[in-house]
């Protein structure tokens, strides 16, 4: 049903990368949850490390919307779900306001994020290094889209009073209110290493302070009262709200991504078909028909951090108890596993503790071994490997990984190769990859993926209950695969 659906809400953009968007979206964030508001946060783009700052500054799950994984028609919905019931939600955006997917105009780019949801954008600008030609600088950003409401902005790492009072005067020129000043600050900035920002679970007690500390910074610094007054001049969206019971079970209409019509490629010889669902998915009113619900398995802790929200949401809602455990510290898998999901993560960094915990790796193998349907993402497929960095790990699959110099990034389009827990052979999906290390051999006789843009190659692994790749997926975008998943850990049962 389309609902009218109004929450007051910003979008936090920049001219680019390394502005300081985390830093003031997070800050914001923790300091109207201090007020005593519930806040929704959001991450524009497949970022998995922001969303967990964002957490913890509201106490709420970061959600991200990413309309070129998505589609730009389910941006709106998603963000009425995550934002329910809440006073204020925040969008964070991605690199530069006009950046998106490459060669595809705006799409997945914070500005069409923003025209998507008729919200406000805030310009953080880095203006360590200019004075007037800040005014510029606004005024380009400003009138290169007129669809996009640019509100206000946010400067960013000023140098002085009188540095600031220089800024003030060339904005205020141009028209454009300045709703904070941020001086530098680099005890606030949270590490980096290799991949972007250390996530929040490796971390907790020192992120904790961080966020109250950039609460603190932007308190001072910020006009909160003229951005709530902002985010309050959104208009009402109308949409139905995202919601997994009725994405798995929808009205009548045809899906997004669909299975291409006609034979796809053969199974390989040896890989056995999902078996048919052995339960009843849950869906509006429904309940697991056999006695109890399938129990799915998901890898978390400090290694494996990358998830999205509406994934577990899918698969409670496809009639599975999920369960969650730590590959660092747990030496079995959850009693009653019927179905194992290991996600994206940094199994690099941890890759001797990883090793170390012996009876959970023998645990994993002999569980895909018997035919356990498991998904695994970048880190998980890494985790299934024989080795990794010379470290022995779960030896599912018959390859080795290590680290390399070259980082893998960007969008893929992807259809599926091979039949598997996850998807039927010739079901096309968006993706993204963000790696540094290399898996050799790259994909195994049933690869999981072929990629058919920005190149064309075979990904990935489909090994009889085993599905393992680089490819980052979002289940909202094809809600089938966590059904087909559930129902194939039901079957395993």
């Amino acid at each position: 049903m389309v609902t009218s659906f109004n929450v007051p809400r910003l979008v936090i953009a920049a001219p680019s990368s390394g502005s300081g968007k985390t830093t003031v979206a997070t800050g914001l964030m923790a300091a109207f949850s201090e007020r005593g508001l519930a806040v929704s946060p959001h991450k524009a783009g497949p970022d998995y490390i922001d969303p967990g700052y964002h957490a913890l500054a509201t106490g709420r799950p970061g959600r991200n919307l990413d309309s070129f994984m998505c589609g730009a028609e389910l941006i709106a919905p998603l963000f009425a779900h995550g934002a329910a019931g809440c006073d204020l939600a925040i969008v964070e955006g991605v690199m530069g306001l006009y950046d998106g997917a490459a060669g595809r105009g705006e799409l997945a780019s914070t500005a069409q994020v923003a025209k998507l949801l008729r919200a406000p954008v805030v310009l953080v600008v880095d203006a360590s290094a200019q004075s007037r030609s800040v005014a510029a600088l606004v005024h380009g950003f400003a009138s290169f889209d007129p669809q996009v409401r640019l509100g206000g902005v946010i400067l960013n790492k000023v140098g002085s009073d009188r540095h600031e009072v220089m800024l003030r005067e060339a904005l205020e020129e141009a028209g454009m209110p300045v709703l904070g000043v941020l001086r530098r600050a680099p005890q606030v900035a949270a590490p980096s290493r290799h991949l972007g920002l250390v996530p929040v679970a490796e971390r907790r007690r020192d992120a904790v302070a961080s966020v109250a500390a950039l609460a603190e910074q932007v308190r001072a610094g910020c006009d909160l009262d003229a951005l709530m007054a902002l985010a309050r001049t959104a208009p009402a969206l109308s949409c139905e709200a995202w919601a997994p019971d009725l994405a798995l079970f929808p009205h009548p209409a045809p899906s997004r991504n669909r299975a291409l019509p006609g034979p796809g490629p053969q199974t390989p010889d040896g890989l056995d078909s999902p078996a048919p669902p052995a339960f009843e998915a849950r869906g509006p009113g429904r309940s697991p028909s056999n006695g109890g619900a399938p129990v799915i398995a998901i890898a978390g802790g400090p290694a494996f951090t990358f998830s999205y929200a509406e994934h577990s949401e899918l698969l409670q809602a496809a009639g599975a108890e999920v369960v969650t455990f730590d590959p660092l510290r747990d030496e079995a898998l959850p009693e009653g596993t019927t179905g194992l999901v290991i996600g994206g993560g940094f199994p690099e960094v941890y890759a001797p503790e990883l090793s170390a915990n012996e009876p959970l790796r023998k645990a994993v193998a002999a569980f895909a071994a018997a035919g356990g349907p498991v998904a695994a993402e970048c880190a998980g497929l890494l985790y299934l490997a024989r080795s990794l960095d010379g470290k022995p790990m779960c030896g599912v699959l018959d390859s080795d990984a290590r680290m390399s110099e070259r980082l893998t990034l960007g969008y893929r389009e992807a259809v599926a190769v091979s039949d598997s827990v996850l998807a039927p052979a010739g079901t096309r999906l968006r993706g993204h990859e963000f790696h540094r290390t290399v898996i050799e051999p790259g994909a195994g006789p049933a690869p999981a993926w072929g990629f058919t843009h920005p190149e064309r190659r075979v990904e990935g692994f489909v090994q009889h209950g085993v599905h393992a790749s680089y490819l980052h997926t979002h289940w909202a975008a094809e809600p089938s695969v966590a059904l087909r998943f559930a129902e194939a850990a039901a079957a395993h049962r």
